[in-house]
């Protein structure tokens, strides 16, 4: 038996298959709102053109020069072009959390609590990590 396809284990192949639809979506995203950003279609709250002076400020500098929000308020400024892009930067993020989503129920039939049991802890940890409770600096 030559073909490679049969060593892919239904969780493998599942996980695979979500991440490679979020991560080519999530590619598209981001086209598309650097498109908006570079060809005017969506207004920018920092103009292009002062992009690469801003770019060489410290973190706290940037803040302070452009009141670009901090945390997850940036949801808040989407329909500008320089923030819109964040979203496809998201997208891909978070593209690990539906992957462990869709490999879940694989492990529940199985009766595999051990894996089921990873999945919610790697849940937790990255979503964790995103919501920004934690933070350390500040």
């Amino acid at each position: 038996m030559n073909d490679k396809t049969s060593f892919i284990s239904t969780e493998q192949q599942r996980y695979a298959t979500w991440l490679s639809w979020g991560s080519r979506s999530g590619l598209a995203v981001l086209i598309v709102t650097f498109l908006g950003y570079v060809l005017s279609g969506l207004p920018a709250r920092i103009p292009l053109e002062q992009m690469p002076t801003v770019w060489s400020l410290s973190t706290h500098d940037y803040l302070q020069k452009t009141g670009a929000p901090t945390g997850w308020h940036w949801l808040s400024l989407l329909g500008q072009g320089d923030f819109a892009s964040l979203l496809g930067i998201a997208w891909l993020s978070g593209c690990s959390l539906l992957c462990l989503l869709a490999v879940m129920p694989i492990y529940a039939k199985r009766k595999d609590w051990v894996f089921v049991g990873l999945c919610v802890v790697a849940l937790f940890v990255q979503l964790l990590a995103a919501s920004g409770i934690l933070t350390v600096g500040h």
